[in-house]
């Protein structure tokens, strides 16, 4: 096992739509590399990657998995990734410590959706990136279209480095300009001939050999200034430059492959081994403050935990950068997030599901620790005395939401705990304890996600759950004036209970006029916890009630907006003004008046023309253009507003305001619909008016459910 210093090594992430064949290159890769004796497959489950239950079960890869090979002089740290953007969170992680972006593309399908989503990661990281047109053996298989495609949707900088010199059953050969030679694989892969490049071949190869000469050139002014003079650059010369292109992201290289064959793949590691930056070719890394990092092993040490789980008879289990210094067992380090100090009592290195010991990692490498205390994902550790923290990675917002149950009470208290221990591994997962809708409520990436949430649960923690559609939190509010009064008498002996209220309701906005015909003695315009505000107006004249019931009033008129009189929902943006009543020397107190508060709010409300509000998401779907037209048909069949529509490559893609009652199950149907070549994402707009028949409907409802 080799400890490798930072230059040595290489940390690359393989990326791509579901069904590009990363796992399977991955193999050809670490058996390229020596680090397997044979190639495993998909369909025998014996992959080094995709190697948990569920991931067999499924047949894809559904949890990142780090890896690793010596090639050479160096490391090459491989982080294979799922393809289905239901796990996006699993790409994000890994592209925060990768240093080159490997993207894989099906010769076949070409550009799919899923490679557009991780495209926007890739650029948001700034990561050096690699393209691979893989599956060249595939009967369908089309070089030119995946190129025109990865140029169309990724630009001008996409430039390729190989093309294959047959495709389809019978590929068998690679010429590449880099190297100016062809590869001739034997039938069952593995290491290929040189041989010359077919005089056919021979005009078309020189022009993309020539093309990358520029790119040499163009981004180091020695070697310019040399290709002016020689009109050419050695292979040493233009590694060099094309090298100092793909770190700076000025180069994205297109090579290609056959994993399942094992053909390309020993080309691609020698290429990542020789022209993909090391940790210390890479930019600084900012921090929280402002301030830079480096990948210094003589600095202190500085390490970010990218990835959790939780394994039984282990515990916790932490993935890890080293991003300065150095790391050993036995160091002590203090989380940078919560103070708490966590000593690394082992150290390893994975390959899949093993776990390799090792006595000390550089800056640069990916470890894994176990059984820390009070480390997290997005957490920083750091020497003691030293003070870094690393900016988070960002995850998207969740696209579904689920109210859970368990079958009895003590299972809900075992779901709710299982939960929160998932949630803590996946950071795109929340669990919401909802005090409004009175649920708990799953918040995922799609139904898949929750589909594997669900089984995790009753495998690993042996509680059953069970999906429903969550509550709408709807709001009320009224859109015109109204007045009410409402008089609490109780008297059952001895002192009773007496308060009567008069009071103004109406819609409240900012910069409206003054309440007129009353006397303001004083008013309050707070913010409501649940979004919108309550204006408060105080105008009691000669003493008709005392002021220290100003209290009492206020909170009578809270609890009714708490649960509102339409449907029970949160009540916003009203204005109240109190300006009579009438109270008594003996009876009245605090719980009266907050009585008749209520009473005067509900009657005033049911009079001011109440009006639902629902919450309205702005959704933006990318799908292939011939099926725009169904996903724009379903659509309107939700209530949607189109907002806009524009081309993406090859795709359409559809923005869209749409009212979160209407997206129930929207991911399962968008891809039924599109055979699962669309994605959407989908983001809290504002409130809007509820349709007037959708409102009778909900009042009817919520009094129905009142009586019984």
């Amino acid at each position: 096992m080799m400890s490798a210093n930072t230059r040595d090594l290489r940390n690359v992430v393989l990326l791509g739509h579901s069904d590009s064949g990363k796992t399977t290159l991955i193999e050809a890769m670490l058996f390229e590399g020596g680090a397997i004796n044979r190639r495993g497959s998909v369909e025998g489950q014996n992959t080094v990657s995709d190697n948990t239950d569920l991931e067999h079960e499924k047949g894809k890869t559904i949890f990142s998995h780090q890896m690793f090979v010596n090639w050479k002089n160096n490391k090459i740290n491989i982080i294979d990734t799922p393809g289905f953007d239901d796990f996006v969170g699993e790409v994000v992680s890994s592209l925060k410590v990768a240093d080159t972006a490997v993207i894989v593309l099906n010769a076949a399908n070409g550009v799919e959706v899923g490679t557009e989503i991780v495209w926007e990661y890739v650029e948001n990281y700034k990561t050096p990136a690699i393209f691979v047109i893989n599956q060249m053996d595939h009967l369908k298989a089309d070089f030119e279209k995946t190129l025109e495609q990865a140029k169309e949707g990724f630009g001008a900088k996409v430039v390729p480095l190989q093309y294959p010199y047959n495709s389809g059953e019978n590929f068998n050969a690679i010429i590449d300009t880099l190297r100016m030679v062809m590869y001739v694989f034997p039938a069952n892969g593995g290491k290929p001939e040189k041989k010359p490049i077919p005089d056919s071949e021979t005009a078309k190869a020189n022009e993309m050999h020539n093309a990358l000469v520029e790119i040499a050139a163009e981004n180091e002014e020695g070697l310019m200034e040399k290709y002016f003079a020689e009109g050419n650059l050695s292979e040493e010369d233009l590694s060099k430059g094309i090298t100092i292109a793909l770190a700076n992201q000025q180069f994205f290289p297109v090579l290609v492959t056959s994993g399942l064959k094992d053909m390309g793949s020993g080309r691609l590691m020698g290429f990542i081994d020789d022209i993909a930056p090391s940790p210390a070719d890479r930019p600084a890394r900012v921090l929280e403050n402002g301030e830079e990092i480096s990948y210094d092993p003589e600095d202190h040490t500085t390490l970010f935990i990218y990835k959790t789980l939780s394994e039984p008879q282990v515990g916790m289990i932490s993935y890890f950068k080293v991003l300065s210094g150095k790391v050993k067992p036995g160091d002590e380090l203090v989380n940078a997030n919560n103070g708490e100090t966590e000593r690394i009592s082992q150290l390893f290195v994975a390959e899949g599901k093993e776990r390799i010991p090792v006595k000390e990692l550089f800056a640069g490498d990916l470890g894994v620790t176990v059984k820390l205390k009070y480390g997290h994902s997005n957490n920083t550790l750091n020497s003691k005395g030293i003070e870094r923290k690393i900016r988070p990675m960002e995850f998207p917002e969740s696209r579904i939401r689920k109210a859970v149950s368990a079958e009895s009470a003590t299972d809900m208290e075992k779901l709710v705990t299982a939960l929160h221990k998932i949630e803590e591994e996946d950071p795109t997962l929340k669990v919401e304890q909802s005090a409004e809708l009175q649920q708990t409520i799953l918040h995922g990436q799609g139904q898949l996600h929750l589909d594997l949430v669900q089984q995790r649960l009753q495998k690993e923690f042996g509680v059953k759950m069970n999906f429903a559609n969550p509550k709408i939190p709807y709001r009320e509010t009224i859109t015109g004036k109204a007045e009410g009064d409402y008089r609490h008498k109780k008297q059952s002996g001895g002192s009773g209970q007496f308060g009567e209220i008069h009071m103004r309701v109406e819609n409240y906005f900012d910069g409206m006029d003054e309440p007129t015909g009353v006397n303001i003695r004083q008013k309050d315009i707070e913010d409501l916890p649940w979004g919108g505000k309550l204006a408060f107006y105080w105008c009691i004249v000669g003493g008709t009630i005392d002021n220290r019931y100003i209290g009492a009033i206020k909170k009578g008129i809270m609890q009714q907006m708490k649960e509102g009189p339409l449907t029970g929902s949160h009540c916003q943006n009203i204005r109240v003004t109190v300006y009579d009543g009438k109270m008594h020397s003996v009876d009245s107190n605090d719980i009266s008046f907050q009585l008749a508060a209520s009473g005067a709010f509900r009657e005033a409300f049911h009079d001011a023309k109440p009006q639902l509000l629902e919450p309205i998401y702005s959704v933006e779907i990318l799908c292939p253009d011939e099926d725009t037209g169904d996903v724009m048909g379903d659509l309107q069949t939700r209530r949607a507003i189109i907002s806009g529509l524009d081309s993406v490559n090859h795709y359409q893609k559809i923005m869209a305001e749409i009212p979160l009652s209407e997206m129930h199950d929207y991911g399962s149907t968008l891809r039924s619909i599109t055979g699962g070549r669309a994605k959407f994402k989908m983001k809290f707009s504002d409130y809007q008016l509820v349709p007037n028949n959708v409102q009778q409907q909900l009042v009817k409802n919520h009094s129905q459910l009142e009586e019984a």
